[in-house]
């Protein structure tokens, strides 16, 4: 094994030079490393012992930067991410996080002066997606501690391998800047590689007597199949799963050491719900065929890595859900066994929309095994006592909302547990009697449910007054219908490029001369002028027309006829839009949906 130098960690605080024709990185932290140079014409990458004069010809801008996330390749250039500023947002086992709050992408492309204008234009259009990665959400970093690993796994891992780099140590799964790393990776530049998690980091402090405890709860969103909402649904043949997050809820008190792991993810099959300016598209299984062999992958890899699996289904019984659910629960019996359990619980029929208490129905059936896979908890002197055996796997259709009410539910039964456990409750005694305790934990939740939510779908979780507050509310209610409106505008309208954005930094979607570019491909018939702000506009026009003309018609019998014809032409148009939906969408370019 490659072990790493103790004394090369990683560099907390850079300066950023930027000279005309090359970019200097040189650690300002109190590390006698030598500095990074990045040529601005090619990329190429080197380590330099001092920094380049400056001359009348050679002023550079200076700015402090915290981490370098990674280099891109794209046609004719590079270009490199970097994190501008940063904002400590708690500790994880006694190590500082830091959240990015702002990131910049720095061009190194001066060779496509002397490129083809078709390749110019390509690197143009890949470029301006990049602007779309610098609005990034949830990223989070430390420079100390391994936080793409559970607190079981950190425990876990051998000495040797507590002596590698953090980016060797590392989860791939939960790697954000994997692809952007391997250049730096390739030239061994181990205190400049940076590893970025997506998700969610939020903590609170309660007393309850005499101790204070600290709850942090965790999310690590997995990049095999990352993307947009309507856009990644369902599995991959290999069994990635779209909006995979895992979930770790950590309890610290009296030197204690408590945590308990979920996770959500797409229904394992593969399926598709195209956008097409329906609220609601259709649910299209594709390949049904390879369903048991895409289920039995993902389950497998769920049990290579945490255990035993218990798979709950929330989707309804009925409807296009309905056919979903038949088909996961089908594919499910060829690989349900004494360590792997399926559950069928239809939140919105037993639930309702206001009912979630009736989730005790579906705590009852699950008790026993939460009992018997219990939890990870170390006692004070670091030692471990028990060991979380298995995990739960909860899913909807969309993982978010019906999901993280029920995720909510689990986390406050084992909070209970491993208090009980540890002396501070009794035997009756609940999160709930401790009013301040009981609403920092479903505020928590709440932010949690909220940052997942915007990461897949452009906004905050629905049902999330239900975790915030213990009950529902009209004016949480009235919020659900506004971010129900607004995800339908963003998954018709914005994604599409946001997709083409998160494919190309993670390397799905690598760039090439020699390949088919899509984005710049020729557009014809109506494609070539289809435009939903410019179908809008006419539609709108027409109507207003219309109702000018009805206004007329007392004074001149004519205005009705042209109030018919100006009306009769809007609704025209917008049954046109709506029959070819698909068309006036905003789609991803470099990747076309699974047929």
């Amino acid at each position: 094994m490659e072990k790493a130098d103790p004394a090369q960690k990683l560099y907390t605080r850079l300066r950023l030079w930027e000279f005309p024709d090359e970019y200097v990185i040189e650690p300002t932290d109190g590390s006698s490393g030598s500095s990074l140079s990045i040529s601005r014409v090619d990329g190429s990458i080197k380590l330099i012992d001092d920094i380049p004069q400056c001359t009348s010809l050679r002023v550079p801008k200076i700015q402090t930067i915290f981490g370098v996330v990674g280099l891109l390749k794209l046609l004719a250039g590079s270009y490199l991410l970097v994190i501008t500023e940063r904002e400590c947002v708690g500790s994880y086992l006694g190590h500082p996080i830091f959240k990015v709050s702002s990131m910049k992408v720095f061009p190194c492309d001066h060779s496509l002066k002397n490129s083809p204008a078709e390749q110019k234009k390509m690197e143009t259009e890949f470029s301006g997606l990049l602007s779309v990665a610098e609005k990034t959400p949830g990223l989070y970093f430390s420079y100390d501690v391994n936080i793409t690993l559970s607190a079981q796994r950190l425990h876990d891992l051998g000495d040797e391998s507590k002596l590698l780099p953090l980016w060797r140590q590392a989860d791939p799964r939960f790697l954000w800047n994997n692809y952007m790393l391997e250049v730096l990776i390739d030239h061994k530049l181990d205190p400049y590689l940076l590893p970025l998690v997506q998700g969610s980091f939020n903590h609170f402090q309660a007393a309850i007597g005499k101790d204070i405890i600290d709850v942090t709860l965790i999310a690590r969103r997995c990049t095999r199949r990352t993307g947009t909402r309507m856009w990644r649904r369902g599995a991959d043949s290999d069994g990635f799963v779209a909006n995979f997050v895992e979930s770790e809820q950590i309890v610290q008190l009296n030197g204690h050491t408590a945590s308990f792991v979920q996770v959500r993810g797409s229904i394992p099959l593969m399926w598709d719900q195209i956008v097409d300016l329906t609220y609601k598209p259709k649910f299209e299984i594709v390949r049904l065929e390879e369903a048991p062999r895409v289920a039995e992958r993902h389950i497998l890899d769920l049990r290579k890595k945490y255990g035993n699996v218990l798979a709950v289904d929330l989707v309804n019984k009925h409807g296009g859900e309905g056919r979903l659910c038949e088909k996961f629960a089908n594919a499910m019996q060829h690989v349900v066994s004494d360590d792997v359990r399926y559950l069928h619980f239809d939140f919105h029929q037993i639930c309702g929309h206001v009912h979630f208490e009736r989730l005790s129905i579906l705590y009852d059936q699950i008790e026993n095994f939460l009992i018997k896979n219990r939890y990870f908890l170390l006692n004070e002197k670091g030692e471990k006592v028990e060991v979380q055996l298995g995990v739960v796997r909860t899913n909807c259709i969309d993982c978010l909302d019906r999901t993280n009410v029920t995720q909510s539910m689990l986390g406050r039964k084992m909070l209970e547990f491993q208090l009980r456990r540890l002396g501070i409750f009794d035997a009756e005694e609940t999160i709930s009697t401790h009013p301040n305790f009981d609403e920092s934990f479903k505020i928590l939740w709440a932010n949690h449910g909220d940052d997942i939510s915007i990461q897949y779908s452009g906004t905050p979780a629905l049902k999330g007054d239900f975790v915030r507050y213990g009950q529902r509310t009209i004016q949480g209610i009235l919020k659900d219908g506004w971010n129900a409106l607004m995800r339908y505008y963003l998954n018709n309208f914005c994604d599409g490029t946001k997709q083409d954005a998160i494919d190309l930094l993670q390397g799905h979607f690598i760039v090439s001369v020699s390949r088919d570019m899509t984005p710049t491909s020729q557009k014809g018939g109506i494609e070539a002028i289809a435009s939903f702000p410019l179908a809008l506009s006419v539609i709108m026009t027409g109507f207003f027309f219309a109702f000018m003309s009805l206004r007329r018609v007392r004074s001149d019998f004519w205005q009705l006829l042209f109030s018919i014809l100006w009306a009769g032409g809007s609704l025209a148009i917008a049954a046109f839009v709506k029959a070819n939906g698909r068309v006036f969408c905003n789609r991803p370019r470099l990747h076309q949906p699974r047929r």
